[in-house]
């Protein structure tokens, strides 16, 4: 069995978008039969804890949990443009960027389904970094999936007990 970080040779951007071409008309399908809310929520508390589940594999695979190796391994993410992100800081207990343009967002506007994409793609990321390592924390005010002009992601280490 292959890992995600091997599909991830495929780019994420890709992997969102064979994910959402099955998943929508399942959702859909689901909704109609069960309650839409109810379907929506639980897929959501599912793709949180796989983002979670991805996070811890991505710091075994790194042999390194700390914010530095994390903002050495975003290029997955990012391939082919699928992100254009804007470094503001990066330290070893801050990373601060905004993403300018994002062709997530892009993808699931032109498969007719915007409003699953925060769904499917926005709720890892919180996730995926408290998996990854549960004292670094992720403040984001805005997405361009949910129409603002850019998304602000904000990663912050805690501070070594011994400081």
């Amino acid at each position: 069995m292959s890992s995600d970080f091997e599909l991830n040779e495929i780019g994420v951007l890709k992997r969102r978008e064979i994910e959402a071409r099955i998943l929508s008309p399942v959702l859909e399908a689901l909704g109609n039969e069960f309650g839409r809310k109810e379907v929506i929520e639980i897929t959501q508390r599912t793709i949180v804890e796989i983002a979670r589940q991805q996070g811890r594999e991505l710091a075994e695979q790194l042999g390194r949990n700390d914010l530095e190796s994390y903002g050495e391994s975003i290029e997955p993410w990012s391939r082919s443009g699928a992100l254009q992100l804007h470094i503001l800081d990066q330290n070893d207990r801050t990373l601060n960027f905004d993403v300018t343009e994002c062709k997530y967002a892009e993808l699931y506007k032109s498969l007719g389904i915007p409003e699953l994409g925060s769904i499917l793609s926005c709720s890892r990321d919180a996730a995926f970094i408290e998996g990854f390592n549960a004292s670094i924390t992720l403040q984001r005010t805005q997405t361009i999936m949910q129409g603002a002009a850019f998304c602000d992601f904000r990663f912050r280490a805690a501070k070594d007990p011994d400081h």
